[in-house]
């Protein structure tokens, strides 16, 4: 019985599907179901059955699946302390970010962990916040920022804040709402969104909430675009609180009132980094930046 066989029956498990536990283990499918056929040999016991989403543990299946990944995790440590031995860390960290930079606290976290670890290899990628996670989850980066719910249960996320968002519109649209009820909102042309960004997303529960199912009149995946479009008279669009503030007091959009739409800002990592050394260090620098406790270390949330 080998490590990586353990490490592709526990995706398996995992993701219930062969092609999705293969695409994240950048092996073929063919590869997997082989590594699985030889385990099941192994162990004298089918694992899995197939049904027609995917496949499922079986009774024996979902017996060894908790000592599997103990085993896999007892492996993770022994490498980490064997590094952590090593002396100094030094490694490569590729980062997804999402928003702005100064959103994010960056600047002063990058600051700090090159103060500290000045032989850790920090490699900043921009993308929207759906290709971050998804990203992270194929783990193809180490970690990221997210905004949003995250629905893998091989991604960790640790909670940063709560991010505001508010429905802007233009200018001499507030006689078009008719008593600013929700239902005059859905009636009113909105800017879509890109369906990789999270916001889509944030947006599409917001009318879910306020029970409207708008026009959407074009779509835009970059934020200042997006403004510019509620303030040339195209459409409606929910945006970040600050940024719908500074634009009302600008004099450019109307904002609607007593409508505010929270969603949680995230750091994600892969699962299985857990106790890995050069995320400890990214995590024990992030978190003191947006004055959070320590113990959090150890307290992220799983999804």
């Amino acid at each position: 019985m080998e490590i990586y066989q353990l490490r592709t029956f526990v995706t398996v498990a995992q993701q219930g599907h062969l092609t999705q536990a293969a695409e994240l283990l950048h092996l073929s499918q063919p590869a997997v179901t082989a590594q699985i056929k030889a385990l099941e040999e192994e162990v004298g016991m089918p694992l899995f059955e197939r049904s027609a989403g995917g496949v499922n543990l079986t009774v024996a299946g979902a017996e060894l699946l908790p000592q599997a990944q103990s085993i896999l995790a007892g492996a993770r440590e022994l490498i980490n302390r064997a590094r952590s031995l090593k002396g100094q860390l030094a490694g490569k960290a590729n980062i997804g970010i999402t928003l702005t930079p100064d959103t994010l606290r960056v600047g002063p976290w990058v600051a700090r962990l090159v103060e500290r670890y000045p032989l850790l290899d920090l490699r900043l990628h921009h993308g929207v916040t759906g290709d971050v996670l998804n990203l992270v989850r194929k783990k193809e980066l180490d970690a990221g920022f997210y905004l949003g719910k995250n629905p893998y249960v091989n991604v960790t996320t640790v909670p940063l804040a709560q991010v505001a968002f508010r429905i802007i519109m233009p200018l001499g649209w507030e006689t078009r709402l008719n008593g600013m009820n929700s239902k005059a909102l859905g009636k009113l042309p909105w800017i879509g969104i890109s369906q990789f960004s999270s916001l889509s997303k944030i947006t599409a529960e917001l009318w879910r909430e306020l029970n409207i199912a708008p026009r959407k009149v074009t779509e835009c995946d970059h934020l200042s675009a997006l403004q510019e479009l509620v303030t040339s008279g195209v459409g409606l669009a929910l945006v970040r609180e600050d940024d719908a503030l500074a634009a009302e007091r600008a004099g450019l959009v109307s904002m609607v009132p007593d409508i505010v739409k929270l969603a949680e800002l995230q750091f994600v990592y892969p699962s299985e980094r857990d106790g890995d050394p050069v995320l400890t260090a990214l995590l024990g620098e992030l978190l003191p930046v947006w004055g959070l406790p320590a113990p959090l270390l150890h307290g992220a949330m799983a999804q």
